[in-house]
């Protein structure tokens, strides 16, 4: 064999050997997509001051890279060592190596949502609830609702009010948030909530925000029907004017903190609470559940009457009796009373 022709087997060799290096770098570094069992996806999670380091140990705890010394290897070529971001990242089945780096260097990280709904039934839950969801630790949030002067700065409250913050609703933020972040996202809402439009008529019936939060809410535990929560709202503004104690039933479920429970009795009227509006006079401290946006516009535009008495229809079916005297009411309340006796519902 010619010269010529040995070196071009020489250089065919060459390539072919080149070309299997290249596949095997290829394969066991760039490619090499991952196998989840059992399931179609998984999450990572990485922590703000997470190093390089850390984040290798996060991904090698999900066990989902069949090599890992290749994966830093190509980590740190990538630069990810550079650009660490802290989050929530979704790792499907049949990712490759590359993109899993790509999805953390590049801050590709999936949002979590955080439902503020009428499970929330108060502050002690919400607390426990945005600490379960996010990064954000329990002792953080409760500082910053106990701080007088944040929360005024903020929303115009303070700690006795703060529930009123809350609005209702879906919000989208990142698992790492730090606090002020998390805070503008609930001020953001509550600040489109609270337009120049509903301040100004919370001015024209004499009340707070705070206020008006506070009194929508036990309107809206009465009755989820918008008619029926504008004249409620009236009942109990005619008693603040009179002086009167409100006498509202949901306050004491939330004073006792017997939440699910259809019917009050006169024991639960006994407890020693600023929201025993039995005892007390005027608005307790502060909302009693999260506030919808229709609730707060029966408060404000609620229907001016002489009632200071009311009682829910013996139907229940989410209307109710107004009256002027206690004897008619009592009328009212006897057939309630009945209707309750009737269907067994006795707490």
């Amino acid at each position: 064999m010619s010269k010529k022709g040995r070196g071009k087997i020489i250089s065919l060799i060459l390539i072919l050997v080149l070309a299997a290096g290249a596949y095997f770098v290829y394969q066991k570094y760039i490619a090499g997509a991952i196998h989840l069992k059992d399931k179609n996806y998984t999450y990572i999670y990485i922590e703000t001051n997470d190093s390089f380091e850390d984040v290798i140990n996060d991904i090698n705890s999900e066990n989902i890279i069949d090599d890992l010394k290749a994966f830093e290897f190509l980590a740190k070529k990538m630069d990810l060592d550079k650009n660490i971001h802290p989050g929530k990242y979704r790792i499907t089945n049949g990712m490759t190596k590359r993109q899993i780096i790509n999805l953390i260097k590049y801050n590709k990280q999936e949002k979590v949502k955080l439902t503020f709904n009428s499970q929330i039934h108060n502050l002690e839950e919400f607390v426990a609830y945005v600490d379960d969801k996010l990064e954000l630790n329990d002792e953080e949030l409760e500082n910053y609702l106990a701080d007088e002067k944040k929360l005024y700065d903020d929303f115009r409250l303070d700690p006795d009010n703060a529930f009123a913050l809350i609005r209702p609703g879906v919000y989208e933020i990142g698992w790492a948030s730090s606090m002020d972040e998390f805070i503008d996202a609930l001020k953001k809402t509550y600040n489109t909530t609270w337009n120049e439009k509903r301040k100004t008529l919370a001015k024209k019936i004499g009340f707070t925000v705070s206020e008006v939060i506070t009194l929508a809410s036990i309107a809206q535990s009465e009755s989820a029907i918008e008619s029926e929560q504008e004249k409620i709202a009236g009942v109990y503004i005619n008693r603040i004017n009179k002086n009167m104690c409100l006498q509202a039933d949901p306050t004491l479920k939330f004073a006792n903190k017997n939440f699910d429970v259809q019917r009050v009795l006169d024991v639960d009227k006994e407890i020693n609470s600023p929201y025993n509006t039995y005892k007390n006079k005027g608005l307790p401290p502060g909302p009693i559940c999260l506030v919808s946006i229709q609730s707060i516009d029966a408060v404000l535009n609620h229907v001016k009457h002489k009632f200071i008495f009311f009682c829910a229809k013996p139907e229940l079916n989410g209307y109710s009796d107004f009256s002027c005297t206690y004897e008619e009411h009592l009328k009212y309340a006897n057939a309630y009373q009945k209707a309750m006796n009737k269907r067994g519902i006795n707490r």
